[in-house]
């Protein structure tokens, strides 16, 4: 009979041991995933810091590439000389109508 019950006491040490084996794998395993939320938040945050860096990026590349355009530049100015005109032939031709309502 000691045998049996020595044999007893084994599985029950084991079975403790392995009862706290598996609380400590658990611990671990809920630290892990929080460590993954947590990784994952800041991957999409610099996903999308990343994106608006490109963004910006772009738009600068547009900026440049028109600062360095000399063509352009021309026919900017002469859209807004242009547009400067029409705004001068409205302005007139209001002052006209005010003046015939008069």
């Amino acid at each position: 009979m000691a045998s049996l019950s020595s044999q007893m006491n084994i599985i029950v040490e084991k079975t403790k041991n392995l009862i706290q084996l598996s609380e400590a794998l658990q611990e671990e395993n809920d630290l892990l995933k929080l460590e993954v939320q947590s990784l994952q938040v800041a991957f999409e945050t610099s996903s999308e810091k990343v994106k608006q860096l490109e963004e910006k990026v772009k738009a600068l590349t547009v900026a440049k590439s028109l600062e360095n355009s000399d063509v352009d530049k021309a026919a900017i100015n002469e859209k807004i000389l242009d547009t400067k005109q029409k705004i001068n032939d409205f302005v007139r031709e209001i002052d006209k109508c005010i003046s015939l309502l008069k």
